[in-house]
């Protein structure tokens, strides 16, 4: 399932007849990291074990993360965003599902991973950027 806008929704919120219809049938909560991962592998028609070679991360730390038995660092959910290609709101969404806190703009380094995402920079381009200006790397 396509991932609706938040404007999208609000439509539909206001168009409702009843809080009751709008809410019927959508789940109670965001998806979990592995829902959303396994979500982002279907729609983007990568296997798992290229993301978490793409991402150098650990085979089994990995796997596991993609099966929930591993709460990643932030780093680490970083770093499976740049090896699947993510855009920033689904970088943002899936550092949500993992529980950490969203990319901030304000916070040098955090620009620097949303200047190198929104110009689809790889994991090895961003450290770079990230490394030329004093920052702490992805991994």
């Amino acid at each position: 399932m396509a991932e609706r806008l938040t404007e999208e929704l609000l439509d539909e919120l206001i168009a409702a007849p009843s809080i009751d219809a709008f809410l019927d049938g959508r789940p109670a909560t965001a998806p979990t990291l592995p829902d959303y991962l396994s979500q982002l592998l279907e729609r983007k028609h990568l296997k798992r074990s290229q993301v978490v070679r793409m991402a150098n991360l650990n085979e089994t730390f990995g796997y596991q993360i993609f099966k929930g038995q591993r709460n990643p660092s932030r780093d680490k959910v970083l770093q499976i965003a740049f090896a699947m290609a993510l855009t920033l709101r689904e970088t943002n969404r899936l550092l949500k599902a993992a529980g950490a806190n969203e990319l901030y703009c304000k916070d040098r380094r955090d620009a620097i991973i949303i200047f190198s995402i929104d110009h689809s920079y790889s994991l090895q381009k961003v450290n770079e950027e990230l490394y030329r200006f004093g920052e702490a790397t992805l991994g």
